[in-house]
């Protein structure tokens, strides 16, 4: 019995999540969908937990994989190495 039904739904979503952050990552700083990913925004913010952004939630996933200590901005650059990490969310088992 599958303790987890949606394991497959979890890691498309990763998949995809990954997929997209990395095409954005290779467009370059100037664009504005670049600065929506990685940068920070401005004014206040709103009492309580501060939200979690596209690129925390990278690296929350880079986390997972074991690949933690490095920066995923700097790893999309190589298309090579980027696509057989997004391609390892397809073959990781999810307890």
């Amino acid at each position: 019995m599958n303790v987890y039904p949606f394991t497959n739904v979890i890691r498309a979503i990763q998949s995809r999540r990954r997929r997209s952050a990395g095409h954005v990552a290779r467009l370059g700083a100037w664009r504005g969908v670049y600065r929506v990913l990685v940068g920070k925004s401005e004014g206040k913010r709103t009492v309580g937990r501060s939200r979690c952004k596209l690129g925390d939630n990278i690296k929350m996933d880079l986390k997972e994989v074991g690949c933690g200590g490095m920066d995923w901005i700097d790893l999309a650059q190589n298309r090579d190495r980027w696509w057989a990490l997004v391609n390892s969310v397809m073959n990781f088992r999810v307890p």
